[in-house]
């Protein structure tokens, strides 16, 4: 699984560092970073989860 993020879209709500934030921060800057790109599989379900919460779909996954 890769994770981009579309930082266009991103509102930074913050939703996605509480679901899995061994992958996604909100930093004091406002702004989402992508901690791993490429996260261990024992991770996949709450990045998907993470994703899903999205309220802008911002979070693109591609499975590998």
């Amino acid at each position: 699984m890769r994770v981009t993020v579309d930082l266009d879209m991103c509102a930074s709500t913050g939703g996605c560092a509480q679901t899995c934030p061994e992958v996604f921060e909100i930093r004091d800057d406002g702004y989402l970073y992508v901690l791993i790109e490429e996260p261990p599989v024992e991770l996949h379900d709450r990045v998907r989860d993470a994703a899903d919460l999205c309220p802008t779909a911002a979070i693109e996954l591609t499975e590998s």
